[in-house]
């Protein structure tokens, strides 16, 4: 399902993916557009992740998001609050997230996603962020490894 304002994981604020998508489900949430499927996993998974790499609390930062502010002013705040990321820090967390679910931990539940959604054959979907991008209708399928 393509969702307004909802961007691919693998876009990046400043050098780091999925932030910028975890920042635009906080804003749809209070605007009251976020599909329900969605809002049962905020702040969990990848969100929860995000979070814990920078020491922050997740309910501080929606309060952050929703005092207003640009993507990189938010993730300024994220530098300062929590902690400041190193370059390796971030290069870590990317290749992380760019790759979950091919042949990890996360492998099986990536083939549960992919049969409830209809993608078993599917092929080309190799980890969450190919997931995330076929079923949200992107046409970035395929980028594993």
């Amino acid at each position: 399902m393509n969702i307004e304002g909802l961007r691919s994981p693998r876009d990046k604020v400043g050098t780091l993916v999925y932030f910028g998508r975890m920042l635009d489900k906080i804003r749809l949430h209070a605007a009251e557009k976020l599909p329900a499927d969605y809002v049962a996993n905020l702040g969990e998974g990848f969100d929860k992740a995000c979070v814990q790499l920078f020491g922050i609390a997740y309910d501080a930062l929606v309060g952050r998001v929703k005092d207003g502010g640009t993507d990189e002013e938010i993730l300024a705040w994220c530098h300062a609050t929590g902690r400041k990321l190193t370059d390796q820090d971030q290069f870590i967390w990317n290749e992380f997230m760019r790759k979950r679910g091919w042949n990890d931990s996360a492998s099986q539940r990536l083939v549960e996603r992919k049969a409830e959604s209809g993608f078993t054959a599917r092929d080309d979907i190799q980890t969450f962020f190919d997931y995330m991008d076929a079923d949200e209708g992107r046409k970035q399928a395929g980028h594993a490894g």
